[in-house]
């Protein structure tokens, strides 16, 4: 049986995540000194996975949370459908009450089902899922890729996960994550199923101090 190991992480902190500022698709942050240490302890703690491939989002801050695999060296690919979800007009601002308001309004109309409600100038979560259909689709594509790291962001990955183990598009929330939280999952090709295996996990970010 032929079966996919999947490493799937979210990038290490930014400033605009130290300081509560949404990032979305539109900006595109690199890792500040905590994001930098936290790429360092995965590494770290996986180095000794053989990865045969890595998959990133076209934005700069999943590509610094693998770096140091890939001065090993390991294939690399990127995908714009890996992308975080656009929050539009809403990017790079620090939230105010009435953004809060917003946000919070936005979340539970997403919660109750609503998925195709897009962020003001954005995307919607069915966007977003459509767009990382094609994307996991092409990675899938090739069964010779036994083991895979793929680095991406908070809420595109709430949003992949729910598909990937066939949740509601709106219980997305369900799936917790914290900067550089990796999430493992297994991929039968005969079953076409996926498989949780770890969900979460920051223990490697223990290894250093941050």
């Amino acid at each position: 049986m032929s079966i996919k190991i999947i490493y799937l992480i979210r990038h290490g902190e930014t400033d605009y995540n130290k300081q509560g500022i949404v990032q979305g698709s539109g900006i595109d942050a690199e890792l500040n000194e905590t994001g930098h240490a936290q790429a360092a302890a995965f590494y770290h703690a996986y180095k000794g996975v053989k990865f045969d491939k890595i998959y990133t989002s076209a934005l700069i801050r999943t590509q610094q949370s693998v770096q140091k695999f890939l001065e090993m060296e390991i294939p690399h690919e990127i995908y714009s459908g890996l992308n975080e979800i656009s929050w539009g007009s809403k990017e790079g601002r620090i939230p105010n009450t009435n953004d809060d308001y917003y946000y919070n309004k936005l979340i539970q109309s997403w919660a109750r089902g609503e998925t195709h409600v897009q962020v003001e100038d954005g995307e919607s979560p069915e966007d977003v899922a459509t767009r990382q259909k094609e994307a996991m689709n092409a990675i899938l594509a090739n069964q010779q890729e036994k083991t895979i790291l793929i680095a991406m962001h908070g809420r595109a990955i709430r949003i992949l996960l729910t598909q990937l183990l066939n949740y509601p598009l709106s219980d997305m929330d369900l799936f917790e994550h914290q900067n550089l939280c990796l999430y493992k999952l297994s991929y039968h090709y005969s079953l076409n199923k996926f498989e949780l295996l770890v969900a979460n996990d920051t223990k490697h970010l223990s290894l250093v101090n941050i």
